[in-house]
């Protein structure tokens, strides 16, 4: 018996701790790991403050404005005209400058690629292809004509090559240079300033350049030509046709049929329409009619026997 008092007094002495107690400790501890764990992370780097802490930005490249490209492109369009030994070259770029005092130029010669007005280093290099006999600007394109014995297969690839050289190089087709002789070096509607006609046909004479200007140079122009109006006198339109035209087998019909026709449907002063040639053109064109007229003569000739002993004409038996 006397061993419960022993028991019950040890209980006493070894009595559970209390909810109280028990949160306390629990508090205590998770406070002293808490403290730990951070005192575990800190370092010289992050234990400092933040506004001096070294920051990593992200590296961008400076925006640099992007300027066009300076390479250009260039189209070539070709078009047939009704002269077969002439072609319209359309760069879609002008090809006469802005307020030119002609609606064309005309180059039939290297030395006129040379000679001042209007020089230009774009028709000498064509004029040098060869079979190339001429070369007309038109304000928006190109008339390149050759020679009849010369095919375009051989010409056109020449041809597109030094107009896509002198496009997209930039530099002037055409250049302009003081004119101190006074002589005109290349054909263009400049000379129009200087027509001869009476002074009492002043009004009939600006009916007739009203009318070329409005109805027929337009036509012309697209068949890669041009005409340039040279008098009026007795009656008669003094006319002359450049570019495609100029050399074209057709030229006498667009004279009479077209341009005559309506000359004197509209104006009743006209009477006749004439082609004027420039003095080349008519030392040419004798020289041509003698040739033609030799080739009649050689044609038109007995040939030379051929009979006799030993000939081909004779067999012997």
């Amino acid at each position: 018996m006397a061993s419960k008092p022993a028991v019950s007094s040890l209980t006493r002495a070894f009595t559970r701790p209390s909810a109280t107690a028990t949160c306390r400790c629990h508090r205590t501890a998770t406070t002293a790991s808490r403290h730990f764990s951070e005192l575990s992370r800190a370092t010289p780097l992050s234990s400092s403050n933040k506004r001096f802490r070294p920051t990593i930005l992200r590296y961008t490249q400076p925006s640099v404005p992007r300027t066009p490209s300076a390479v250009r492109t260039i189209f070539i369009q070709t078009e047939d005209t009704p002269n077969a030994d002439a072609l319209k070259f359309r760069p879609n770029h002008n090809i006469l400058p802005d307020n030119f005092p002609s609606s064309f130029l005309e180059y039939l010669s290297p030395r006129s690629t040379l000679a001042p007005p209007h020089p230009s280093p774009l028709a000498a290099q064509l004029l040098n292809v060869d079979g190339v006999t001429s070369v007309f600007y038109g304000k928006d394109y190109i008339t390149v004509t050759k020679d009849s014995a010369t095919p375009w297969a051989h010409v056109k690839p020449e041809v597109f090559s030094l107009i896509t050289e002198a496009v997209t190089s930039g530099q002037a087709i055409v250049n302009i240079v003081e004119n101190k002789t006074g002589e005109e070096g290349q054909g263009s509607s400049s000379s129009e300033a200087q027509a001869s006609y009476a002074p009492e046909d002043e009004e009939v004479v600006g009916m007739i350049q009203e009318l070329l200007e409005t109805r027929i140079r337009p036509a012309i122009q697209e068949d890669g030509g041009d005409i340039e109006f040279r008098g009026f006198h007795d009656g008669q339109v003094l006319l002359k046709l450049r570019g495609a035209c100029r050399t074209c087998d057709s030229s006498t019909v667009t004279l009479k049929n077209g341009i005559e026709s309506m000359l004197m449907h509209y104006i009743e002063e006209v009477k006749g329409v004439q082609q004027v040639m420039d003095q080349e053109e008519e030392i040419a064109m004798k020289e041509f009619a003698k040739f033609e007229e030799k080739l009649k003569m050689q044609k038109g000739a007995v040939p030379a026997g051929t009979t006799g002993k030993g000939s081909l004409d004779t067999v012997e038996a």
